[in-house]
């Protein structure tokens, strides 16, 4: 069930909005100064922000930086084009003027869920044990971080996105091309032996396959 926080010192339109996005079946939070949200923040995840601008302690304006990896929609009186485009450039992902239209407020709520749910499942990868988040370019299996080199990396992450499909040697030289320039069809069988050799030795079993004469495949049948 997506979380979301509503941030407005207007206990009648906290209190609206609070039974509104239940009715829709959200989790729903409430805050009514931009201190206390700024507590709330420090010990809780929310998938959407509602955040208003003219709050007691810190206004909308001064929490929105402190606000990292969540959508913002901005609820606000001010209609000025200005600040519009100065709190979007800022993190929002959206403006909206009240007096608004809670029809159109739901829509807006579910699309940029639904976009933010999206980017999060191309960031993180999973096959079986292994986990790979393609923003910290990190790899983890149960658990423990797995030190791969860059070649090796970017040779899972394609794999990873194609699992269950064989992807030719020509067409993973050229993928990863960008992230290793220096990788050659000769290395990569190299490359590809050291990524299976550091992956079983965790796992215990080996999910690389060679497909012979075409290339490579992860999966399960290996």
């Amino acid at each position: 069930m997506y979380h979301i926080l509503i941030i407005d010192d207007d206990s009648h339109i906290n209190e609206m909005l609070n039974e509104l996005l239940k009715n829709e079946g959200y989790n729903v939070s409430s805050a009514y100064s931009g201190t206390e949200a700024r507590m709330l923040l420090n010990t809780e995840s929310y998938d959407l922000i509602l955040l208003d601008l003219m709050l007691p302690g810190l206004t909308g304006e001064e929490l929105l930086p402190l606000i990292k990896d969540t959508p913002v929609i901005v609820v606000s009186a001010k209609a000025d084009v200005t600040d519009k485009v100065n709190l979007l450039l800022s993190g929002a992902v959206d403006y909206i003027t009240k007096p608004f239209d809670v029809a159109e407020l739901l829509a807006r709520i579910a699309v940029h869920l639904r976009t933010a749910r999206n980017t999060f499942e191309k960031t993180i990868l999973n096959f079986r044990e292994i986990t790979l988040n393609t923003t910290t370019h990190s790899v983890v299996i149960n658990g423990a971080d797995i030190k791969l080199t860059r070649t090796e990396y970017a040779i899972l992450k394609l794999l990873m996105q194609n699992s269950e499909q064989v992807v030719a040697k020509l067409t993973i030289l050229d993928r990863i091309s960008d992230d290793t320039p220096d990788c050659t069809e000769d290395s990569l069988k190299i490359h590809i032996h050291n990524l299976r050799h550091k992956l079983k030795g965790v796992i215990g079993r080996d999910y690389i396959t060679a497909v012979w004469g075409i290339g490579f495949m992860l999966t399960e049948k290996s």
